[in-house]
């Protein structure tokens, strides 16, 4: 029997957004993440939630969590999408504290609930939650786990070794390179061993980290939900002003097809991230229907990102095309977050695994 999600929020979940939305509000201004891009501010992270009591989250109350479930921790996913923030939250609050808890490694999962400290996974931002899991060696030998995304500004790294066992390392223990990306707003480096040696948290860390990956890819869609919605409104309110020939931009029928259109889709990208991220909060990462969910929204989300992000630059004419307007910002985003933890492509070829779907060259011939 399939689970049906329930896909309206709460008061306390439609709350706490709001509280989000307004930090984000008053802490996040467009230009200041653009400065990130032209070296006139460093990029890093830079919005902190710890205050809130976003970082435990997903975090058991037991171990100083609110345990809250993936369901309110993609609604604060969602805002910092829509607001193109720079935030440890999905790396550290989202998948490290879902690896941490996993592993049970009680004592630093109520760290990272009270925010003291971050965290981030040592794997490409790439990886996806459905493949093969690569350890590193742990024997002392030099190695380098590039494009991790978090990295930079983490205080503990959370590594899979070749052994199947999980580790924890301080940060000034191994060397960090930033490594340029698209979006600088959510930078990755490559993070290089050389001798260092971790803190034993589980001797079976592979299914944390699956638990952790498979967290972040319903947050991430999430994410990239929010990113969509903010490209609608945000091109909306622009052609409601915008004129030209004497008219409203926005009253042309074709530019009102396209933004129904898109609407309609931003919609469904929320939908399908909701329900995501409700199944992985009833029944948990191990169950396949949480497995499909995630695909379906991930797979789904990836790509209308970034059609919302382009359709964005277009309508807004030649001002979205300038470095001073934020929309570049939504679509560098867009952009990186469609390779982030796994491809659209990478998802669907796991969907079809998921739900028994043969592939295109087995079907049979239609009649």
């Amino acid at each position: 029997m399939s689970f049906t999600p329930h896909l309206l929020p709460t008061d306390v979940e439609d709350d706490l957004r709001a509280a989000v939305a307004d930090l984000l509000a008053k802490r996040t201004a467009p230009l200041d993440l653009i400065a990130a891009y032209d070296g006139s501010r460093a990029p890093g992270i830079d919005v902190d939630l710890a205050e809130m009591g976003v970082a435990g989250l997903l975090v058991p109350e037991e171990h100083g969590g609110a345990d809250a479930g993936a369901a309110v921790a993609g609604g604060v996913a969602e805002e910092l999408g829509s607001a193109c923030a720079a935030s440890s939250f999905l790396t550290s609050a989202g998948i490290a504290a879902t690896v941490v808890v996993a592993a049970g490694a009680n004592d630093l999962a109520a760290t990272l609930a009270s925010g003291e400290r971050t965290a981030a996974l040592l794997v490409p931002f790439s990886v996806d939650p459905h493949g093969m899991l690569a350890g590193f060696p742990v024997a002392g030998r030099t190695t380098t786990v590039r494009s991790v995304a978090g990295a930079i500004g983490a205080d503990l790294l959370l590594a899979l070794g070749d052994d199947g066992a999980l580790y924890s390392f301080d940060a000034v223990q191994v060397r960090i390179t930033p490594v340029s990306s698209l979006d600088m707003t959510r930078q990755v480096a490559d993070v290089t061993f050389d001798g260092a040696e971790g803190t034993l948290l589980s001797a079976d860390g592979a299914a944390a980290v699956r638990a952790g990956l498979l967290t972040g890819a319903a947050l991430l869609a999430a994410e990239q939900a929010g990113v969509a919605r903010w490209c609608v409104a945000a091109t909306v309110e622009y052609l409601k002003q915008r004129k030209q020939f004497g008219r409203v931009v926005g009253g042309f029928q074709a530019i009102k097809h396209r933004l129904a259109e898109l609407y309609a889709d931003a919609e469904s990208a929320a939908a399908a991230a909701r329900s995501a991220t409700v199944t992985l909060a009833e029944l948990g990462p191990e169950d396949p229907e949480t497995a499909i969910a995630v695909a379906v929204a991930a797979a789904y989300c990836s790509d209308l990102a970034v059609r919302a992000a382009e359709e964005a630059v277009q309508l807004h004419g030649g001002i979205g095309m300038t470095w001073e307007a934020p929309v570049h910002l939504y679509l560098k985003r867009a952009k990186a977050d469609q390779i982030g933890l796994g491809t659209a492509g990478r998802h669907r070829a796991a969907l079809a695994g998921l739900i028994d779907l043969p592939p295109e060259r087995n079907r049979p011939p239609e009649k």
